[in-house]
């Protein structure tokens, strides 16, 4: 890697692990933008040496905040992209060789390819000398920065579709992405939004605040009203940091309360999200996707008797289980859980589910 790439990876690692970028958008953003400097700027001659550059920038990426699930999401992306383009120019360079009249090998590109194909099979097939693909494959990762820019417009244009009029909606914490949907919705339709206030942070104050700039009609309620005024709502709309594997999400605190009471009540769990957040891991220890916060926050440490008696924990996350989400709404659509499998096989290749060096 050059000097000048390093400096670059060095300044970003430096920004994640001081926490100076935070949030999802921005990170998936500031890692492209890396990503596509690392491609174009390094010399590279074979898809595997690339694909070995990529993943150890990914890898030292992820260790400055393992939290932050979109940082491997986009690296993955990337993988994939380099993956298909280099398969892509094989079967070409193949198909050219070939009489007109023989049929071209099925490439993994299909997506039932990828379900029936074995994990690091084909590994192997990535040290052949490639060529002009450089373009091709920074082309394919702006195509992916255009997606990101244009994520919030293609899913709040799907808000008509799922708001009606008069009805009572639910949310918790403040998501950009709801805020988005809800304003676009009210465009349309007259609806009243009941906003948890999130406790301690209180960013649902502050979602509540936005949402009636817009000329909305927003109440915040205490967190723990949540159960007893559920039985009104007719729908909750959820924001969410990640969604993993299982369907699973890894959201702000008080959404587990709330899908939980949304569960019992019956009412459906709308979840609004990109898929640069959809994540190929499961949920094997749940608290490895948290931050703990300051205390202070729940606990003055002016309660300096009581401090000495207790011991406060100050989660940032809870995790949703996928039972507890009805549907999904991506800027590629309406998506049930049970169909994220195929989101993942699509979008994500099996080999870079970790980010061990290629031999």
């Amino acid at each position: 890697m050059s000097k000048g790439t390093n400096d670059l990876v060095d300044i970003l690692v430096a920004k994640l692990k001081r926490r100076q970028l935070v949030g999802s958008s921005a990170v998936a953003q500031a890692t492209l933008k890396l990503l596509i400097v690392v491609i174009s700027k390094n010399n590279w001659s074979k898809a595997n040496d690339l694909l070995n550059l990529v993943r150890s920038v990914g890898q030292r990426l992820i260790e400055a905040n393992p939290t932050e699930l979109a940082i491997g999401n986009i690296v993955r992306r990337v993988l994939h992209v380099i993956r298909e383009e280099f398969r892509d120019a094989e079967a070409s360079s193949k198909s050219d060789d070939h009489s007109e009249f023989q049929t071209v090998p099925l490439t993994t590109s299909s997506s039932m390819y990828n379900l029936l194909s074995e994990t690091g099979s084909d590994d192997k097939e990535y040290t052949h000398a490639s060529h002009n693909l450089r373009s091709d494959i920074i082309q394919e990762v702006r195509d992916i920065r255009i997606e990101l820019d244009t994520i919030y417009e293609n899913i709040k244009n799907q808000a008509t579709n799922h708001i009606h009029s008069n009805e009572i909606i639910m949310t918790i914490g403040r998501s950009r992405t709801v805020e988005e949907f809800l304003k676009m919705a009210s465009s349309k339709r007259k609806f009243h939004v009941l906003v948890a206030e999130t406790a301690p942070s209180y960013l649902g104050q502050q979602m509540a605040l936005e949402l009636s700039k817009a000329g909305i009609e927003a109440t915040v309620i205490p967190d723990s009203a949540v159960f007893a005024v559920m039985s009104r709502v007719n729908k909750v709309i959820l924001g969410t940091h990640a969604v993993l594997a299982n369907g699973g999400l890894v959201a702000i605190s008080g959404t587990h309360m709330m899908a939980a009471a949304a569960k019992h009540h019956s009412i459906p769990v709308v979840v609004c999200t990109g898929l640069y957040k959809l994540s190929p891991l499961y949920p094997h220890d749940e608290d490895s996707f948290n931050v703990v916060m300051n205390p202070d926050a729940v606990l003055g440490f002016e309660e300096g008797d009581l401090m000495e008696k207790v011991t406060v924990t100050n989660p940032y996350y809870d995790y949703v289980s996928p039972e507890f989400v009805n549907l999904f709404i991506t800027n590629q659509g309406g998506h049930p859980p049970s169909y994220l499998y195929r989101l993942i096989v699509e979008n994500y290749d099996p080999n870079d589910h970790t980010f061990d060096p290629l031999a």
